[in-house]
């Protein structure tokens, strides 16, 4: 039960975090973005570290490290998409990849979830698949940044398995890791294609919120999959784009139609199944 309410936390986290990400990117570089986000995560984990302390050996500072390459990676995708799609679809169409990625991983490794739970999974899956369905205005945007979610969903599919592969008591070192490479990645990456990072004027709290926001996913996601299966832990934070959708509702007035409705409740449908399993 305490791994199903990680989880559940850590998805509406995510999603809280990938909207205002989505609204940053909007106004100014991908890039610059990324980069200032990881840093603000990276702050965030530092102050952190007390809290949760645990052993800094090579093998979850290696982990952590694949894993923010693999992050970073998606995370610019995502960004991408977000910048040039309709958030409603974007969302889903990555968490529906990020999401299927570690389920077969775990079920690879002997991974083997009861029934019920099983069913969750499925249903959460669907859920995704409903609630990226947007007719309105033919599906603005939806084809044009579809292989960038995709690809996306790979990346942050490949961040939480390489995550679940570090050391169990390893603290919050992992996350270190990860925010060091991703952060020296991303930087590399605007030094070699000299895109600039300063953010334009108005956009550096919002920022900053979506790189707090996305540190404190992570941190939750990380103390879940020490709790649980990584193949029901991963299926659970997957319904981030729910919170996603219901904030782009709210403030950018992107409508829900009735088969995204019936996503979300799927999506809870999903949750209760997985947690009484």
């Amino acid at each position: 039960m305490t791994a199903v309410i990680l989880a559940t936390a850590c998805a509406v986290v995510y999603g809280t975090a990938d909207f205002f990400g989505g609204l940053a990117t909007r106004r100014t570089q991908v890039l610059s973005v990324v980069v200032l986000s990881q840093l603000a995560g990276l702050a965030l984990v530092l102050v952190l570290m007390p809290a949760l302390p645990g052993a800094p050996g090579g093998p979850a500072l290696l982990w952590g490290l694949a894993a923010g390459l693999s992050g970073a990676a998606g995370l610019a995708l995502f960004y991408r998409a977000l910048a040039t799609g309709v958030m409603s679809v974007v969302a889903p169409a990555t968490a529906v990849t990020s999401a299927a990625l570690p389920v077969l991983f775990g079920l690879a490794t002997g991974e083997r979830p009861q029934f019920w739970a099983l069913v969750g999974v499925v249903l959460a899956l669907g859920s995704v698949l409903l609630v990226s369905q947007d007719r309105s205005a033919g599906g603005r945007g939806a084809s044009g940044g579809l292989a960038a979610a995709l690809l996306a969903g790979a990346g942050f599919g490949g961040f939480f398995i390489l995550l679940a592969l570090a050391p169990r008591d390893a603290g919050l070192w992992p996350l270190v890791g990860a925010r060091l490479s991703s952060v020296a990645a991303v930087t590399a990456v605007a030094l070699a294609t000299g895109r600039a990072l300063r953010p334009r004027a108005g956009t550096l709290r919002v920022i900053v919120a979506a790189g707090v926001l996305d540190m404190v996913a992570n941190v939750l996601y990380l103390l879940a999959q020490r709790q649980g299966l990584l193949s029901l832990v991963a299926v659970l934070v997957s319904l981030y784009p729910a919170s996603t959708l219901l904030l782009a509702r709210q403030v950018l007035g992107e409508r829900l139609n009735g088969v995204q409705v019936a996503g979300v409740a799927c999506a809870l449908g999903a949750v209760a199944l997985i947690a009484v399993a």
